[in-house]
């Protein structure tokens, strides 16, 4: 089972339009998907219709209560696609820093979690807030690849910078080293902007980042409305291809480390 974790804490640069693409294309494939929402937002949630108010059981309780394979499986909410289920959010997650914060041994609550799964999914893809917290530590300590979209404009590689000293600080309590990738996101190629913005990812992160990008596509903005997954939408349109493409390559990139 993959783990992988869309993460970055600078809201607005396509962390959940992500997360929904890769898995719609990974159930698409015949992978059984799980997709975890660990943003008290729970926009994820929302997007396939689930009103995480009315949930008894949602990621908050992980952190709250021992939990069986039992109790995790009884959280899960079905979606419309058959090979995707999700973990969803609450607002009660925004609880957890504040009631947590100072408990000790909580930085791998959805690591072990997951880890009742492993027969259940081929891949779980986890949503981030942009907050640096309990959920955020979880979430990028639970991963087998760290997936960090980045809008293509100067504001958004001031919130990269932090996402990589997060990641700097974390390593030391880390037994293996992070393993991430850099996606240029929501990129314009009309403004010098965006060309600017993207040569000098490529300048900085070097061959971290993903040599492609995903362009500005209203689709997706229209499958969210029609709570689709961008593939089955619209399976033809630009935003959807480059996610085709960014897939192949992340699968390329496992099947490089299995063979090592």
């Amino acid at each position: 089972m993959l783990v992988w974790t869309v993460a970055n804490q600078k809201g607005g640069v396509g962390k959940t339009t992500t997360t929904i693409s890769i898995g719609g294309l990974l159930a698409e494939q015949g992978k059984r998907v799980l997709l975890v929402d660990t943003d008290p937002h729970a926009s994820l949630s929302y997007y396939f219709g689930i009103e995480s108010e009315d949930l008894e059981l949602s990621v908050y309780d992980l952190f709250t209560q021992v939990s069986t394979k039992e109790q995790i499986m009884q959280s899960l909410c079905p979606t419309q696609y058959k090979n995707i289920d999700i973990l969803p959010a609450t607002m009660g997650l925004a609880t957890l820093d504040r009631a947590l914060g100072a408990k000790g041994g909580m930085g791998l609550v959805l690591k072990k979690a997951i880890a009742q799964l492993q027969d259940e999914y081929d891949v779980v893809l986890m949503d981030c807030p942009p907050v640096l917290g309990v959920l955020m530590v979880n979430a990028l300590a639970a991963a087998d690849r760290i997936i960090v979209p980045v809008q293509t404009e100067f504001l958004a590689l001031k919130g990269l910078d932090r996402m990589m000293k997060t990641l700097d600080i974390m390593q030391g309590e880390q037994q293996e080293p992070f393993t991430y990738t850099i996606v240029p996101t929501m990129f314009d190629k009309r403004t010098k902007a965006s060309l600017l913005a993207y040569r000098k990812l490529q300048e900085v992160y070097g061959n971290t980042v993903w040599q492609g990008v995903i362009p500005i596509d209203t689709n997706f903005r229209n499958a969210s409305e029609a709570q689709k997954v961008p593939s089955d939408f619209q399976a033809s349109t630009r935003g959807v291809t480059a996610y085709k493409n960014l897939l192949d390559y992340l699968l390329s990139l496992e099947s490089i480390q299995e063979r090592h």
